[in-house]
């Protein structure tokens, strides 16, 4: 992959060469060809590559199921390669699959605590946001996935971005059939709290899912910033540093 560079930029192909156009890295240039896909889905040569290609089929499968469990929130925070970073860490939860055959080893055999603190947006992590302390605790009997804070400053334990005068603590938790391709979906909020010195309450955000559930579970607490104009609450930077992250996971 080359990248174009003077004033006059070229789309299509020319003399072997593909040119296009994209959005994070501008216009690009690569080399048509390669090996035929008939020569991919038939050649005993090429048996590893559909291995790897099922597997990483796969992953970008279940990555969407997640990310579609928790759509709501994804709106308020995430960044433009999360879809990519989330398929790589879904082929991590794959490969640690140690009953199937490769290629066709899965997320439900695999190891989907792997998940366990993926951000969904690398402007603005939890980790480098949210300095009080917390905690997420699972009870698959209950079918309970619970975020706790204890009462902090927000002026001292949140490092909110520019302009912000308000925020609120969101969370949800995911029950994900990976294997029916179906899920089961709670979300929690804190009421916008204002960003100044007056010590919070104590937090605790409870969502509720399946009990006894057979399934992966998944706890994501985020952050959701805003600005004050005239009494009126608007998104800050329509959420570019909201963060949201996995902070438990449990497989089965």
């Amino acid at each position: 992959m080359a990248k174009q560079k003077g004033i006059i930029k070229l789309d299509g192909t020319i003399g072997g060469i593909t040119f296009y156009k994209t959005t994070e890295d501008g216009y690009l240039a690569r080399e048509k060809g390669g090996v035929s896909a008939d020569k991919i889905a038939n050649d005993p040569a090429f048996q590893r590559t559909r291995e790897n290609g099922e597997e990483f089929g796969r992953a970008g499968k279940a990555g969407k199921l997640l990310r579609n469990s928790i759509r709501a929130m994804l709106q308020n925070a995430s960044d433009s390669r999360m879809v990519g970073r989330l398929t790589q860490k879904m082929v991590e939860v794959i490969q640690e699959d140690i009953t199937n055959p490769r290629g066709q080893r899965n997320v439900i055999d695999g190891e989907a605590e792997l998940l366990e603190g993926f951000e969904f947006n690398i402007s603005g992590k939890l980790g480098t946001t949210l300095y009080a302390p917390f905690t997420g605790t699972i009870d698959r009997v209950a079918g309970t996935l619970t975020a706790n804070i204890p009462a902090f400053v927000p002026i001292n334990m949140l490092a909110a971005p520019g302009g912000s005068t308000h925020f609120k603590i969101v969370s949800a938790g995911a029950e994900v059939d990976f294997e029916n391709e179906t899920f089961v979906m709670d979300a929690q909020a804190t009421a916008v709290l204002p960003w100044d010195s007056a010590a919070t309450a104590v937090i605790t955000l409870v969502n509720t899912v399946t009990a006894n559930s057979t399934h992966p579970l998944f706890l994501a607490l985020g952050i959701e910033f805003y600005q004050e104009v005239n009494g009126q609450m608007y998104p800050l930077k329509n959420g570019a540093f909201n963060p949201l992250s996995l902070v438990k996971v449990s497989g089965l």
